[in-house]
């Protein structure tokens, strides 16, 4: 698994995931229940994980999206 996305902005996260499902892509979301108790002060970012096979594909997807910040 790699990371491919670390975000506190919850819309940021289901754009990605939903884009990334429609390429057939699996995302695993990461740190969901740690970023619950903060309180929603979006002080713990969420990360989106990626199989290694994936990784380009899902990169080039966010990148033409403008939500891969590199």
């Amino acid at each position: 698994m790699k990371e491919l996305l670390r975000t506190t902005d919850p819309v940021k996260i289901a754009m990605a995931t939903a884009l990334l499902e429609g390429e057939d892509i699996t995302v695993f979301e990461l740190d969901v229940h740690m970023s619950i108790l903060d309180g929603s002060l979006g002080i713990l970012p969420r990360r989106l994980m990626v199989a290694d096979a994936d990784l380009f594909m899902a990169q080039a997807v966010l990148r033409d999206n403008d939500l891969l910040d590199e």
